[in-house]
């Protein structure tokens, strides 16, 4: 990875929580971390399983040790984007990665605090074709393991009404897309 593909990295992953998921709604609760500056997108240079879970490790360790310090309080990282831009070109082998990261938070003690939601360019919901318009709403420029405070989580979840109208909100949303908007929002498919 050259010197600079980090940062480009980085912002085409916060062009696209600004200009996808914050602008399109997909998700209501991502535009105040977003605004507020609390959120981290941080690239990886992995290139094996094993680095990247040491990676996913450090992150959640970061944000412990970040809302504990007394210096950030009001302004800690309150969600952490893990992008795996040299990994996973697959979907089905980030998909089985998952399992993996998932198991780390077990491990790790942090089930139950933190988890992980998963975005891919080629994410496909289990039942789904490739291509259907649903996949959209996962879909990302590059592998991403978004790392969410679980008490964060379920405070949003209490304070919207109806939560649980958001994935087929969404679906339809991206049902509704012309082609144009699609190459738009998604030009990396």
């Amino acid at each position: 990875m050259t010197v600079d593909r980090p940062e480009q990295i980085r912002l085409e992953v916060n062009q696209w929580l600004e200009e996808v998921v914050i602008a399109l709604q997909l998700c209501p609760f991502a535009a105040k971390p977003v605004r507020d500056k609390q959120h981290r997108v941080v690239v990886s240079q992995a290139l094996d399983i094993q680095a990247a879970l040491m990676l996913l490790e450090n992150e959640i360790d970061l944000l412990e040790q970040d809302v504990k310090s007394e210096a950030h309080i009001g302004t800690y990282i309150e969600t952490s984007l893990l992008v795996l831009p040299e990994m996973f070109g697959d979907f089905y082998d980030f998909n089985d990665f998952l399992s993996l990261a998932n198991d780390c938070l077990e491990n790790g003690g942090w089930l139950g605090k933190y988890q992980i939601a998963s975005f891919h360019p080629r994410y496909q919901f289990a039942g789904t074709q490739v291509g259907d318009a649903e996949n959209l709403t996962n879909c990302a420029p590059y592998p991403i393991l978004h790392i969410l405070r679980e008490a964060s989580v379920s405070e949003a979840i209490d304070n919207y009404k109806e939560v649980e109208k958001i994935p087929e909100r969404n679906i339809q949303r991206m049902q509704k897309l012309t082609a144009a908007e699609r190459n738009r929002y998604f030009p990396y498919l």
